[in-house]
């Protein structure tokens, strides 16, 4: 690389000589060439004196100031800011130093690397790296680089110093014309928010790259080789009005690694046209789904009724079945009383045609109940006889 300024570091009474390096490489960036449509020739640039009309060469082209609000153009040359009484026109001076948290990063405009310039700038250089890193610290001054003074912020990084071109705190706009009015934002919204932003995991800077550079070279070979180009995919038109939260969980949910029931096509949000459409049709999804839950109820409610009819007829043949068996086992139960009933006539008159037959007299056992039963026959009558 090749050093575009070259000065000193002043640390208190300590100076080092550094070297500065570009930090960034623009030229990987696309650029494009202006060409004449009619023949695809370039467009060349040429400075034009606007007194004669003539061409200038670079040689003859110079510096001027305008004053702010006036036609007047005062010429400066570099012998002129050469005798300024810039004190940091070759050195950086360290004016304090502060957490880096302090620093608004839409100061930060170009970044440079600082390298020690000869051996004995190496032990400063190197002790103030340290330091920077020890105390968490980054160093705060001014430097004056191609003619004009900026701030500059000196930091430890990858075991170099580097420096970055800070912009003026005049030269950074309020944001009160873009924030928005006071919007309410709930409890589980922020905590969806977090969630996604934990499920994203950390940033690899090797996979990161220009797609658009990639896209433009694709379609410079194509062209180079006369064929056509690939047609990009083309992306889902039309905005779709789209719910926080719902969003949220789903961004979560394909972060973590499943798909959330997400599709590839990009959610907006839409017009207030779209969104009272969009409205409406929510209502009618609303009623479908009404309709639905409705029917699935009156469905539910006819199979209870089915259900209950069936196990009140399983019930009484239950009923019916127990009331045949009781009946038949009380027939036979009465069956049987009858034919015992009639076996003991039938023994007593073969019995008592027995006894006609043979003449045989009666025994002392049926005399005697005989004689009892005539008593107890007498005992009533007497006592019906009381009773009268």
């Amino acid at each position: 690389m090749r050093s575009i300024w070259n000065g000193s570091i002043s640390f208190g009474l300590v100076t080092i000589p550094v070297k500065t390096y570009s930090a960034t490489d623009r030229t990987s960036s696309v650029s494009f060439v202006r060409i004449h449509e009619k023949d695809g020739a370039p467009v060349q640039y040429r400075k034009i004196c606007e007194l004669d009309g003539e061409e200038v060469p670079n040689e003859e082209v110079g510096k001027g100031y305008q004053p702010p609000g006036d036609d007047t153009i005062v010429p400066i040359t570099d012998d002129d800011l050469s005798r300024l009484p810039m004190p940091t026109a070759k050195t950086l001076s360290i004016l304090s130093f502060v957490d880096p948290t302090g620093i608004d990063p839409l100061q930060m405009d170009k970044s440079y690397y600082l390298a020690p310039n000869g051996a004995a700038a190496a032990k400063p250089y190197t002790l103030l790296r340290e330091a920077l890193e020890h105390h968490r610290k980054v160093a705060i001054g001014k430097v004056a680089m191609r003619g004009r003074e900026s701030l500059a912020m000196l930091r430890a990084h990858a075991g170099a110093l580097v420096m970055h071109q800070l912009l003026w705190p005049d030269q950074i706009r309020p944001a009160t014309d873009v924030v928005p009015d006071d919007v309410e934002i709930r409890e589980n919204e922020m905590t969806l928010a977090e969630t996604l932003m934990d499920s994203l995991g950390e940033l690899d800077p090797a996979e990161l790259h220009d797609d658009y550079r990639e896209a433009v070279e694709e379609l410079v070979a194509a062209k180079l080789e006369g064929t056509e180009p690939a047609a990009p995919a083309s992306a889902a038109s039309g905005a779709q009005v789209i719910d926080l939260t719902a969003a949220l969980e789903k961004s979560v949910q394909a972060a973590r690694g499943g798909d959330g029931g997400t599709t590839s096509e990009p959610a907006s949000v839409t017009s207030l046209r779209g969104r009272k459409a969009a409205k409406k049709s929510t209502a009618g999804s609303g009623a479908a789904r009404k309709s639905g839950t409705t029917k699935q109820a009156a469905a539910r409610e006819s199979g209870a009724t089915a259900t209950k009819k069936t196990a009140a007829k399983k019930t009484a043949a239950r009923k019916t079945a127990s009331a045949k068996k009781t009946s038949t086992a009380s027939q036979g139960g009465t069956g049987r009383t009858k034919a015992a009933s009639k076996r003991t006539t039938q023994k007593s008159t073969a019995k008592s045609a027995t006894e006609k037959s043979t003449g045989a007299k009666p025994t002392a056992k049926t005399a005697t109940t005989k004689k009892t039963t005539a008593r107890r026959t007498a005992t009533k009558k007497t006592g019906r006889r009381s009773s009268a």
